[in-house]
């Protein structure tokens, strides 16, 4: 029953890796246009901050089990005491991250009437030091005989490397630990062996080295996806490999004769931001409860469905997830 896996969700420990960052959200509303330029101007209202990224999916989990850590990178600077000031307040363990000489990334998105006006990103991304990838799996020998789990949330800001990978992919499998793992197109590293890997549809064009093809309806018939795909499953191997496809919902490759679709659930979309790491979460909460591949897919797909609804980087909450299954 989807409502006894989820209930197991709360035992569960997990630990997240990945590029962090602090999602800035200024809302306002518009009434003119600038006399100085064809653009909106925005009266401010208000401002929001949330833990953004790999930060963002240990949200996620925390709303479901307290047993949340993360590990990553993040500045000394004011933006980096607002993050490890909201992982603190969230009741994350956060003894993984690491403080250094560099700016935090900060995605500003300034939100007019419920609609997104602009974007601006901050950020000066660099490669992890010898320094910091010691200490990195110093930090994972340490925290890995108390977790169950392990998500990786790569976007490509320069903390994960192929030798983090690949020591990431070991030590899971020695310690019998669950791996899954949400990919970055353009960082072109290698995940052998994972529990479960969800990229999206471009994604997995990027990664595959192919050429990106326009979408089909039904996904089932999407040949360029369908091979773009094969070969991934050659070389990444993973156990299960969930592709996320927007309004046309998921495509779960897991191991069977044939993908298995999952319809879109979302019943209204006001924000798509954070979505996936709300996907790479409950699959992952899913997997560990017992579930199997397709139930813990279908859960990320109506979490996903659900944070969608929502406006900012936005989390899921049990009792949403379980309404949803009404």
């Amino acid at each position: 029953m989807p409502t006894d896996v989820i209930a197991r969700f709360a035992s569960q420990r997990v630990l997240v890796i990945g590029d962090l960052m602090l999602d800035e959200f200024i809302w306002g509303k518009v009434s003119r246009i600038s006399p100085e330029a064809p653009v909106p101007v925005v009266d401010v209202t208000g401002e929001s901050y949330y833990a953004g990224g790999a930060a963002n999916v240990a949200r996620n989990l925390r709303e479901f089990t307290a047993h949340t850590s993360v590990m990553g990178l993040t500045g000394c600077d004011p933006y980096g005491d607002r993050l490890c000031g909201l992982l603190a307040a969230s009741g994350i363990d956060a003894r993984g991250v690491q403080r250094a000489e560099t700016s935090t990334i900060v995605k500003t998105r300034i939100v007019a009437r419920n609609q997104q006006v602009v974007r601006v990103d901050r950020e000066r991304t660099a490669p992890l030091t010898a320094i910091q990838l010691d200490r990195a799996k110093r930090d994972l020998e340490a925290a890995i005989p108390g977790i169950d789990g392990i998500v990786v949330a790569d976007y490509g800001k320069g903390f994960l490397n192929q030798e983090l990978a690949d020591f990431i992919s070991v030590k899971a499998r020695e310690h019998g630990k669950l791996l899954t793992v949400d990919p970055h197109p353009y960082t072109s590293l290698m995940w052998r062996g994972a529990a479960a890997i969800k990229p999206n549809r471009i994604e997995v064009f990027s990664a595959a080295g192919i050429s990106l093809t326009a979408a089909v309806d039904p996904p089932v018939k999407d040949a360029g996806l369908a091979g773009a795909v094969e070969k991934l499953l050659r070389s990444w191997q993973p156990e299960n490999l969930l592709v996320t496809l927007g309004e046309q919902g998921m495509l779960l490759f897991d191991g069977g004769a044939a993908p298995h679709h999952i319809p879109a659930c979302a019943k209204e979309v006001f924000d798509v931001s954070g979505a996936g790491d709300t996907a790479i979460a409950v699959l992952t909460l899913g997997l560990l409860a017992g579930a199997g591949a397709r139930e813990a897919a279908d859960l990320a797909n109506r979490a996903s469905g659900i944070v969608v609804g929502k406006l900012g980087t936005a989390t899921v909450t049990p009792a949403e997830l379980l309404a949803s299954l009404g």
